[in-house]
Formats: structure tokens, sequence, C-alpha cells
């Protein structure tokens, strides 16, 4: 009998799924971390789970901040009310404008400051860069202190010296931050391995997916943080392609996923959630209807078997020629002042993600000179260093072209 009442709620599941995709296919398309709505909204609100050896507790879905907050003031508050208090933004997103909805809506709405877990990210690697930065942060966030405050984009813990550590214990000690780390991109693996022996660093938000968590880099250096008992938060966990195409593999396992009630997309959330060693996933969510679907996604109790993981391995390995990594240590090693991996990223929220602004500003954040040198300059030899065998030349002067 419950297994004939699971089939029902499944069918409705997938019946509602198609009114919610065509909606927010009218509404501008689907993000690529969107799973498939439920037929109404759940009454729990979304789990927690501790970050690292803080001892806080944290939402395990929580709401990036990539979009324009001022204006849609609607998805914080419902975000709030369905347990999503993990809030993850930073100085430079959409020009300052995310961090001063943050802010707009603390002074509109008293007391909700306290319900949510704070995260801002600074572009500067220097003490003076970074106190700079994070008192125009606190100000726009209308907020004494921040939650966690990371170094932004890091590919390698060069700059994380005594005077950075200095910095960061003076920070705490003010109670302006609570906590501190970086987020990766690029070098996720030796990156976190580098963090792991450094007793200041509190949490690490990191490129993390289906493809990464099965390579040996990778699962040691995230199982060393753990032990370090730094906090781990996954973004960027639908391993999106940089290449164009669907292969056999991808529409089986699609297939396979929706005929069990749920999307591929959900699967590759479920993946990083059955992780334990992850505390959270961080999710762009503009809209009610994408959080709406997000937030059902985590409360979703269906695990992945063995054969769900079979599809997803075959589906990652056939298109494991169409996938950047993200290690930019390679590529960039050899090819100074081409920021590849940026590069990459900007196409891959274009053709993966189907977010057009979302790329076109990270692609037009760099510098011109960062720009000509992924289109003019001479990658042969990032080609020729790259495990994925990427045409880097290309994708680039494709990304200049889809993004002009």
């Amino acid at each position: 009998m419950s297994e004939m009442k699971s089939n029902l709620n499944r069918r409705s599941f997938l019946k509602s799924a198609g009114l919610a995709g065509a909606a927010l296919a009218a509404a501008g398309g689907t993000r690529a971390e969107t799973p498939v709505a439920r037929a109404s909204a759940a009454p729990a609100p979304v789990p927690t789970r501790k970050f690292g050896r803080s001892g806080l507790d944290i939402s395990m879905l929580g709401m990036g901040g990539m979009f324009d907050i001022p204006n849609n003031q609607i998805v914080l508050r419902q975000a709030l009310a369905m347990g999503v208090t993990y809030w993850d933004t930073a100085d430079c997103y959409e020009g300052g404008r995310s961090e001063e909805g943050v802010g707009k809506f603390f002074a509109r709405n008293p007391g909700t400051r306290d319900q949510v877990f704070l995260l801002t990210k600074s572009d500067a690697r220097d003490p003076a860069g970074a106190s700079k930065l994070l008192d125009r942060s606190l100000e726009r966030m209308k907020t004494d202190h921040i939650d966690l405050y990371l170094i932004h984009n890091v590919k390698d813990l060069a700059s994380f010296n005594d005077d950075l550590r200095a910095w960061a214990e003076q920070a705490k000690a003010a109670g302006k931050i609570r906590l501190f780390g970086f987020s990766t991109h690029g070098n996720m693996a030796g990156c976190l391995a580098d963090a792991a022996p450094l007793s200041w660093i509190d949490g690490i938000l990191l490129k993390y997916d289906f493809r990464l968590m099965q390579q040996p880099d990778m699962t040691k250096a995230v199982d060393a943080c753990v032990k370090a008992g730094i906090g781990l938060i996954a973004m960027k966990t639908q391993g999106g392609r940089v290449e164009k195409g669907e292969t056999a593999a991808e529409a089986a396992m699609a297939q396979s996923f929706l005929a069990r009630g749920f999307s591929d997309k959900q699967a590759n959330l479920k993946a990083v959630w059955e992780d334990q060693r992850i505390s959270s996933i961080v999710s762009q969510m503009p809209n009610v209807a994408i959080l709406q679907a997000n937030v059902a996604a985590a409360l979703d109790k269906t695990e992945l078997t063995a054969s769900d993981r079979q599809l997803m391995n075959a589906y990652a390995e056939s298109t494991s020629g169409a996938y950047c990594a993200g290690c930019t240590h390679l590529c960039e090693s050899v090819c100074p002042g081409a920021p590849i991996g940026d590069g990459m990223r900007a196409l891959m929220y274009h053709r993966d993600y189907g977010d057009h602004t979302l790329a076109r500003n990270t692609w037009h954040g760099l510098p011109e000179v960062a720009r000509k040198a992924l289109t003019q300059g001479d990658l042969a030899s990032a080609e020729r260093v790259c495990p994925q065998g990427l045409p880097i030349a290309r994708l680039m002067r494709d990304a200049a072209e889809l993004l002009a």
C-alpha cells in the first residue's frame, strides 16, 4: 500500500513539474541547478548541518546572491520561511547591489538578521584592502558582523600569510567576523590540501560536484579539511559543461531519474548532499519558483542507488572532454595572464546554466587585457597540459562571440 502511495505521489510530482517548468521557461528559462518542483510547498524547514568545528548549524541549502536582490525582496522573505537561513553574497556581486539588497531586507525586517548565517566575500587579498571592503560590506548589509568572511576566488594560498592571519584574528576579536576562510573555483584540491594544516581557516566554499568527488586528490583533500574541522560548502554542483551537445548516457540518466520521480539535476544535488562531509550547497535562486523547487529537493528523502551512481559515472565519463575540471594550476601556469578558469566559468554559465546575464557579467568583469589574452594569445601550451583535452583556444573565442 505504501509503495502504491509513493508511486502516485511521484506521478503527481512529475505532472506538477511540467507545469512548473513551463512557468519557469516563460519567465526566461531555468538554471541548471533547478530541480523539479513539487506539487505543493513543504511544511517542514530545510534541515541544518554542523559547520565544521564552529559548532554552528547552517541550512543544507543556501541562497546564492548573484541576482538583483533589491528588487526581489520576496525571495529572501520566502527563503527564511522555508528554513533557507544561510545567505551567500560578495562585495562584487551585481556591482555591490547584492549586498545592498540584503541590507535593505534587514532594515525593513527588524530581527531577521539573527536568523541568518551570513556569508560575504572580499576581492582584496591584503589586510588593508580586506579591512576597507569588510567595513563597506557591513555598511551595505546594515549589520555589525559577518558570520563567515571569505577571500574570494582563491587559486592558491600564496597570500595566506602571517599578516592575513593576524588581520583575521583582529577582525574576529573586534566582533566584525565570526569565521574566516576562502572560496575557490580552480585548483580546488590543492587549495584544500594547503588549507588543512592552517588552524585559522574555519570554512571553505568550493566548486564540488558528482564528477569531482570521484577524483582521489579531491577526496583526500576534503578528508583532510574535515579532519581539521574546516566547514565545507559546495557550489557549482551540477558539473556543468563548456561544450554543447547531449550524449546517449546523459539521455539515459535523465530518463531513468524521471521514471523514479526526480530529475537528473536533483540527482546531482542529492549526490553532494549524501556526502556528509559537505555542510551545505549554495544555489542561485532568483525567484520563488526556483527556491521552492530546490527546497523540495532538499526535503526529498529518496536516496540514490548504486544503479543511479553508475548512470552518473557513465555520463561523467562520456562528457569528460566537454567539462572544465577546475585544474587551473596547470593551464594558467603555462599561460600567465590568461584567466582560463574564469573564461570557462563564464561559458558554463551561458551554455549549461542558461544564464546569459551572469555569463556576460562574469566575462566582462575580467580586465580587457585578460580577455585579449584569452582570445588573441597563444593557448596551445594550455591545451597540451589540459587533462580533459579541451580545445581551450576555440572555447575562449566562443565565449567572446557569445558574450559580446
